[in-house]
């Protein structure tokens, strides 16, 4: 890994900090790699566990060309995998001459990790939250929500604001809950909603597309 690489993902994973006048303010905007002519924007995947984060990440990664991406890192638990990578997608346009690199994180599903999760969270630009459909889990849905507001609001982001789409994952199984009554109980600031079946890929892109759309309106509206 580069020097330059290496900068890259710290200052995506732990924000920026800018020093004006010998007084630090934190931003949490997009890290810009000048001399690449990229925007690195940050979105993060989360949810309950075992809900389909990684499947997402999985199958954005294994289809997605080689030249595009950067390496897969994960950090596995005994239950979960946390993964992270980069890719530079060739259909999001680009902003004031700039191409757009996406890097994806997932976090780690279960409550005993919550430390992880809160620290992955740090400088995103974007959030998907993958719902598990099945009804047994719609309280594990609840709970996780309820913990990434919290979460962003310790990371100063704002939930009402930050780019958001809710992910409706597993509408292959049965006893799962109709899209209607999941977006009654988990839809809180009418963001956008896809349905997926992560590990065949249904809805895995249409997903992605959904978020980064969001994140360039408002990279473009900032420019």
């Amino acid at each position: 890994m580069t020097r330059n690489n290496t900068a890259l993902r710290i200052g995506l994973f732990s924000g920026l900090c800018y020093k004006i006048k010998s007084r630090p303010v934190r931003i949490t905007v997009p890290f810009i790699n000048f001399p690449a002519r990229e925007i690195n924007c940050k979105l993060v995947y989360y949810g309950p566990g075992l809900g389909g984060k990684t499947a997402n990440l999985q199958w954005i990664y294994d289809h997605t060309g080689s030249a595009q991406k950067g390496k897969m890192i994960s950090l596995a638990t005994e239950t979960d995998r946390t993964l992270f990578f980069d890719f530079l997608p060739i259909d999001l346009g680009t902003v004031r001459g700039f191409k757009t690199r996406i890097h994806l994180y997932t976090v780690p599903g279960q409550v005993f990790y919550e430390a992880s999760r809160k620290l992955i969270l740090k400088g995103a630009d974007g959030v998907v939250f993958v719902a598990d459909s099945q009804e047994e889990r719609l309280d594990a849905n609840l709970e996780t929500l309820d913990n990434l507001r919290e979460h962003l609001k310790e990371h100063k982001l704002d939930f009402n604001t930050i780019p958001y789409v809710l992910q409706l994952n597993k509408r292959d199984l049965p006893g799962i809950l109709s899209q209607e009554e999941l977006a009654k109980q988990l839809q809180v600031k009418g963001e956008p909603i896809t349905e997926a079946v992560a590990v065949t890929g249904q809805g895995v892109f249409e997903t992605l597309r959904e978020v980064a759309k969001l994140v360039l309106a408002e990279l473009k509206k900032g420019s």
